[in-house]
């Protein structure tokens, strides 16, 4: 069962690390941490008061370890991020951070109080994240930083002298405000060697031309998970899973954290789920130690520049359970910059049924231009929409943080010419994968003509308008369950599966009828069907598109 509540220990795979984003129209509160006053600074395209700090002095221990105290209040309506910056001298060998804030009483149906953070070095805070050396949102309330070593989360090396901020965020606000104490330790001593980072490689072995069980939404303690890199790839493994996707909220700190945990049997890729107050987006795929910014809204018509540093990176851009009701986690950037869409995330619940409507909705209005993507324009001259075959192909993940939630439960099936990086994302961004609650769940999927014409998922047979072409599915390893086809006209055919769960269902149509077909695989409702609605997605595939373009 998906928990939906924010910011309390027991949520889980929707909202633990709510990242922000920035307004550029507020101020942001910046308070020294030496000692001097406070001070309220003006943030880009606005000015205005965040809140009030005070700094009530240092305090130096006698092996020269220094501790620094800042308190602030930040009020609702606070700027998304505020900077607070630390002077950092020379010869200072970890720095550490803690931070605690008040959490008063609010009344039913009222956010509380709830305060993420993470900090930039010397290098500064601009957009593309330069100085970014770590995020932990609102799971630690401490974390230190250096060459050696790091928390989980942040980012090791040189702690060098400069002025490093660290980043607060206010990701909800009480009506009384918020009052927070941020305690920054300074320790002195030779700054050691940073270890070099060693990431997975783009391939395993594989069996050449094949489908491939994968799981692109992964959560460790790199974030806001419960299990370590070695726990959720053991589990991966389990689950019957050839690769997996890293995935931590903000960070990229995580990617190094696999040495010794991939093999022939299981391709590891890096990714990053940019968690925004708009939605959050899985960059599926990127480069090794790729960093994607999340400091923006929709509003700020800023999310082109990061989805495009995505595709740069190599990787997908796959926005995140769209339909969730999270604060924040409801996807508002539209479809426009998309490569795929994760429509189904964990267990299946009312909002994955919500996304797959919606999703469904989409393919038709694609079906009428398979080459236009929503919201492109692809007029001569005109910018090109992303990569990809004019629609957005459907993917389903675990999300997984924690014991009791399933790696795998559901996982993406791709045909992938080898068990690669580039094979695996090229296959998800062409539509060929279908979605599975296990691995015990087989399926095949395809549509042929009397000319002997075949195309399968995320592919498109084309037979001419009144030609009779036949959808053929066969599904193993769904007892109870029944199969139903869906075209742009809605549900046309359904049928029972034999108790075994293991049966095989045939329908004809035309391309003038139908302008596609897929296939869901439902289990009974739970209301015995009282409702009109289906029961919960054991599998479902992407379409296959009927006729000539």
């Amino acid at each position: 069962m998906k928990d939906r509540n924010v910011h309390t220990e027991a949520l889980g795979r929707r909202g633990l690390l709510r990242a922000s984003a920035a307004t550029g129209a507020a101020a942001a509160l910046t308070a020294t941490a030496a000692g001097s006053p406070a001070s309220a600074a003006a943030g880009p395209g606005g000015a205005g008061t965040a809140g009030t700090a005070a700094a009530p002095g240092d305090i130096t221990g006698r092996d020269g370890t220094e501790t620094r105290t800042v308190r602030g209040r930040l009020e609702p309506g606070a700027p998304d991020y505020v900077y607070v910056p630390v002077e950092v001298p020379a010869g200072i060998r970890e720095l550490a951070v803690s931070y605690r804030y008040d959490k008063p009483s609010v009344p039913a149906g009222t956010p509380g109080n709830a305060l993420d953070i993470g900090i930039f070095d010397e290098r500064g805070t601009a957009p593309g994240g330069r100085g970014f050396r770590g995020w932990s949102g609102g799971f630690r309330t401490e974390f230190a930083i250096s060459a050696e070593r790091a928390t989980p989360g942040y980012l090791p090396g040189p702690v060098r002298p400069g002025t490093w901020q660290v980043v607060l965020a206010p990701y909800t606000v009480a009506p009384q405000g918020l009052e927070y104490e941020l305690t920054v330790t300074l320790r002195p001593g030779p700054a050691g060697e940073t270890p070099q980072p060693v990431y997975p490689p783009p391939r395993a072995k594989g069996r050449g031309r094949a489908w491939y069980r994968g799981d692109c939404h992964l959560h460790t303690v790199y974030s806001d998970g419960r299990r370590t890199p070695a726990e959720v790839a053991a589990a991966a493994r389990s689950a019957g899973l050839d690769f997996i996707t890293t995935t931590e909220h903000n960070t990229h700190a995580g990617h190094a954290a696999w040495e010794g945990l991939w093999g022939d049997d299981l391709l590891i890729m890096t990714g990053e789920e940019v968690t925004t107050r708009n939605g959050h987006v899985l960059a599926l795929g990127i480069d090794p130690g790729t960093f994607v910014d999340w400091r923006y809204r929709a509003r700020d018509n800023a999310f082109g520049r990061h989805a495009a540093r995505i595709r740069r990176a190599g990787g997908l851009v796959v926005p995140a359970h769209p339909h969730a009701v999270c604060v924040g986690c409801g996807w508002k950037f539209g479809p426009a910059e998309a490569d795929a869409l994760e429509v189904w995330n964990g267990p299946f619940t009312p909002d994955d049924e919500v996304s797959v409507a919606a999703w469904d909705s989409a393919l038709a209005a694609a079906a009428q231009d398979p080459f236009r993507r929503p919201g492109h324009d692809t007029r001569p001259g005109r910018r090109p929409g992303p990569a990809g075959p004019g629609w957005l192909p459907a993917i389903g993940n675990s999300d997984a943080h924690r014991e009791g939630q399933d790696v795998g439960l559901p996982q993406t099936v791709v045909l992938a010419e080898d068990l690669s990086r580039e094979a695996v994302l090229a296959g998800i961004r062409a539509g060929r994968c279908w979605i599975a609650e296990s691995s015990e769940v087989g399926l095949s999927f395809s549509v042929t003509d009397g000319r002997g014409r075949r195309a399968g998922i995320g592919e498109r047979l084309r037979a001419a308008p009144d030609a009779e072409v036949t959808a053929r599915l066969e599904v193993s390893g769904a007892p109870g369950c029944s199969v139903r086809l869906i075209t742009d006209q809605g549900q046309l055919y359904a049928t029972a599966l034999p108790a075994a769960g293991t049966g095989s269902a045939e329908w004809r149509t035309t391309p003038r009828y139908a302008a596609y077909v897929r296939a869901e695989v439902r289990h009974p409702a739970s209301d015995g069907g009282a409702s009109g609605l289906p029961g919960p997605m054991a599998a479902m595939t992407n379409p296959v598109f009927l006729g000539r373009e």
